[in-house]
């Protein structure tokens, strides 16, 4: 028996990515590159202990002239919690995205709010149509808790969005493994929110919306 990939060496793993059997350096070398690795994969599970992301220059960082500091950090903590489930049940939800989708969609919901912040409105939809479901899906939870703060009398500021928005893409972009069927940021919020199962829709939020943020 040969390995499923190349062909040349013996098979030393089963890949449920391929459902077949394969040799550990395809297996190494492939791993979210040729093949879709699913999230509870006991190899990539191994291989996020010692993965490398891609160095982010911090001169070059996107958004660098919003500025996010701890206290502020502190202050809309459960919004940038509600923003990040949110965003983690987006990726969760829609089948074949990866982090290269969520990166594209947090870019174009940035565009999207600082254009708000500045008082025009210009919709960034990304042209990925994977990128374009999360970058939806994100759009309609946060329609979601504006209507919420509205019923308590209370705003959510266009500026707030923008800079919790942009803490989550500076982590994308610092968790980028250089793969292009990488999801080590998906997988790395997946780690941090109560969502049911990583390959199936989660039912329902255990954040309430009404209780996120005191106005």
């Amino acid at each position: 028996m040969k390995c499923k990939i190349c062909e040349l060496r013996k098979p030393r793993r089963h890949c449920p990515g391929i459902h077949a059997d394969i040799c550990s350096i395809c297996c190494g070398n492939e791993r979210e590159v040729s093949i879709s690795c699913p999230l509870e994969c006991v190899y990539l599970q191994e291989a996020r202990a010692h993965e490398k992301h891609i160095q982010v220059d911090q001169a070059k960082l996107a958004n660098s002239d919003v500025e996010v500091t701890e206290s502020f950090l502190t202050r809309h903590k459960e919004l940038m919690l509600f923003i990040g489930y949110s965003l983690a049940e987006a990726a969760l939800k829609n089948a074949g995205v990866v982090d290269a989708a969520v990166r594209e969609a947090l870019d174009s919901l940035t565009r999207t709010y600082r254009s708000l912040s500045s008082g025009l409105y210009y919709d960034s939809r990304p042209v990925n149509p994977y990128a374009a479901q999360v970058y939806s899906a994100m759009q309609a939870s946060i329609a979601e808790i504006q209507a919420e703060a509205k019923k308590n009398s209370g705003s959510i500021r266009d500026a707030e969005l923008l800079a919790l928005l942009v803490t989550y893409q500076r982590l994308a972009l610092s968790m980028n493994n250089g793969r292009p069927k990488g999801r080590s940021f998906i997988d790395g919020m997946l780690s941090q929110f109560p969502i049911q199962a990583k390959e199936a829709p989660a039912e329902g939020r255990s954040i309430d919306p009404g209780r996120l943020i005191e106005l």
